[in-house]
């Protein structure tokens, strides 16, 4: 199984980079405009449609104020097995730092998925920043 992780300091408050986080319908607004062009909520789950114009139905696992982290798994297309999560955690005083992981399959995706997610975190990082 392939395990990616991306991680990226964000010169932004812990509390306005999880407002954007969990705000789970919002991905297209408020945390990777551009990257994601439309999200639509359904019981339980959102569909996200990237700039790429992939399609993607995501399972919302878990949103975990406490910990500041989301929970999905995409279900459907190429993958046989897709679960991700992205947190935000406290750097210094007025910053963060954003994690975001992806556990996959099948293995020979995930240089695709990757590519996805340096382009997708670095959105996030220049959307918080304020950029």
């Amino acid at each position: 199984m392939a395990s990616i992780c991306k991680e990226i300091r964000i010169d932004a408050r812990p509390e306005t980079a999880w407002a954007a986080l969990e705000d789970v319908g919002a991905l297209h607004t408020r945390l990777v405009p551009g990257f994601v062009v439309d999200t639509r909520l359904e019981e339980g789950a959102r569909i996200v449609t990237f700039g790429n114009g992939l399609v993607v139905r995501e399972l919302i696992v878990d949103i975990d104020d406490a910990a500041r982290r989301v929970v999905w798994s995409a279900v459907g297309g190429s993958m046989t097995h897709h679960n991700a999560s992205a947190q935000v955690l406290p750097d210094g005083t007025k910053g963060c730092r954003f994690v975001w992981i992806a556990d996959l399959l099948p293995n020979e995706i995930a240089p695709a998925i990757a590519a996805m997610m340096t382009e997708g975190i670095a959105v996030i990082k220049r959307t918080l920043e304020g950029g």
